[in-house]
């Protein structure tokens, strides 16, 4: 008898002609189509401006009313599964102050678990996991605000992962942290085994961290592919106002580094 073969997974991220305006006529997105498969780390590049925010606030319903599909591990977002939805699509916020609001590191990052029906040791355990992920274990009964900034980005991070997320969506994950907390941030995103969707304007960080990228500009994906050959198109990057830093050249960075 042949073995059974089991079936491929959906991917972990469907979106199929997005498009959608807000109350007032201003159209954000008009079409937008890509696919993130289980396990990948896709960095979503585009200048201000292009439908980043809107786009990551279908993700997981916070917007809605628009045309297209949004599915995530083969469930449609929409008001049927939206608790289900909401555990497993977790957003990082570019400020962590927007998501830490209690007395302790502990009961931050227990918040989400615990509001989802999680307690006792299993709780307890839930949060150890999630803030040992970041290296923030230790840090589990300082009040947030005692924190470096840098710091509080991870404890932010581990508020998200203790919902066990399928996707894990980052906004402008680099922003404010010193050289130090952004190489941390990034050996942390890299032990990670969910799958990563990076919003960012720091390319070489994009470089470093997400093997393929999706460019928005206008609403639309205007280019789909390995985040080092779109780096360096010079005339795709002119045309969609993507610059980087000077003196940085993408094709001096072995692939995968």
């Amino acid at each position: 008898m042949d073995p059974v073969t089991a079936p491929e997974p959906p991917p972990s991220l469907e979106v199929s002609g997005l498009a959608f305006a807000y109350p007032d006529g201003h159209q954000a997105l008009f079409g937008v189509d890509f696919q993130v498969g289980r396990g990948e780390r896709v960095a979503l590049l585009g200048p201000n401006g292009a439908g980043k925010t809107t786009l990551v606030l279908h993700l997981n319903g916070i917007l809605g009313g628009g045309t297209g599909s949004v599915t995530v591990a083969g469930l449609p977002v929409g008001r049927k599964h939206m608790a289900e939805i909401r555990q497993k699509v977790g957003i990082v916020f570019q400020d962590p102050d927007d998501q830490l609001f209690m007395p302790t590191v502990r009961e931050d990052v227990a918040f989400g678990p615990a509001a989802a029906g999680l307690k006792g040791a299993e709780l307890q355990a839930r949060v150890e996991e999630a803030l040992t992920r970041v290296g923030m274990a230790e840090f589990m009964d300082r009040p947030p605000h005692h924190l470096s900034f840098g710091q509080r980005r991870r404890v932010a991070v581990a508020t998200v992962l203790a919902m066990e997320p399928e996707i894990l969506v980052l906004d402008e994950p680099s922003s404010n942290l010193d050289p130090a907390s952004r190489r941390e941030l990034a050996d942390i995103l890299r032990s990670l085994d969910v799958t990563v969707l990076m919003v960012t304007h720091d390319l070489p960080y994009a470089l470093e961290l997400c093997p393929r990228s999706l460019v928005l500009s206008d609403g639309v994906i205007a280019a789909d592919g390995p985040t080092g050959t779109l780096l360096s198109d010079d005339a795709l990057m002119r045309a969609h106002r993507l610059e980087l830093p000077f003196g940085f050249d993408p094709r001096s960075v072995p692939a995968g580094a």
